[in-house]
């Protein structure tokens, strides 16, 4: 599927051109599957990837640990979505829906701000479960990136006191109770940039070196994670 860039700017938010190199990714997982699938999406504050699922058509639980802000909704419906989409609170750690619920199940950018190795495994140990067996995560999540990211990180980024970035290719085992696992890492110097614009920029140059330089260099990790079964 094809996005607009107004859809985009929607879906990915914040290091849009950077962050949206995960959709083709997912979007292969996806092809050739029913539509609709029944998707979970949890850490969704601002209900990007909810509105990514909603446009193709799936019936979407747009979830967050706290009630949801009213401009997720209207968000939703300003793309003309909303009747696909269910709202709910939802602890990542705690999932409130019974085994083998969900086709698939998404997150960006949330188990960082867990904290800790062992809350992350928990919170992959509960999405596994309520995917059906042949269902697909997809998640995207940082990295703890090159010196200079964890550099002006201690200095200019609050959340560092608490998040838990994570390690590659070392926490590759987080995703080990799925049956097959891809990745792709990207970013480098685009998430520095002080406004979208710069980021923007800056994504551009990204892609010039990052065929250069060490993938344990990058910033960000993007995901699909299969669950054994039948679909």
């Amino acid at each position: 599927m094809q996005l607009t860039a107004a859809q985009r700017r929607d879906v990915i938010q914040w290091d849009a051109r950077s962050w949206s190199r995960a959709l083709p990714l997912w979007q292969r997982a996806l092809d050739g599957r029913p539509t609709p699938l029944k998707a979970l999406a949890v850490g969704e504050r601002e209900g990007g990837l909810s509105l990514w699922l909603a446009l193709m058509g799936h019936q979407v639980v747009c979830s967050d640990l706290r009630p949801l802000p009213p401009g997720t909704s209207a968000m939703h419906q300003r793309h003309g979505v909303a009747d696909r989409i269910e709202y709910r609170a939802i602890d990542i750690c705690r999932i409130d829906h019974p085994d083998a619920h969900f086709d698939v199940a998404v997150f960006k950018s949330v188990i960082g701000a867990l904290g800790s190795r062992e809350a992350q495994e928990k919170a992959l140990a509960e999405l596994h479960r309520v995917l059906r067996p042949g269902g697909v995560l997809l998640f995207a999540e940082n990295l703890e990136g090159n010196c200079l990211q964890r550099s002006l990180r201690q200095r200019f980024a609050p959340w560092v006191t608490y998040w838990r970035y994570l390690l590659w290719p070392q926490d590759k085992d987080l995703f080990s109770r799925f049956s097959s696992s891809e990745f792709r890492l990207f970013g480098l110097l685009a998430n520095l940039g002080r406004s979208e614009a710069q980021r923007t920029v800056l994504s551009h140059v990204d892609d010039l070196l990052m065929p250069l330089l060490p993938e344990r260099w990058r910033y960000a990790v993007a995901g699909v994670c299969r669950k054994g079964g039948s679909v």
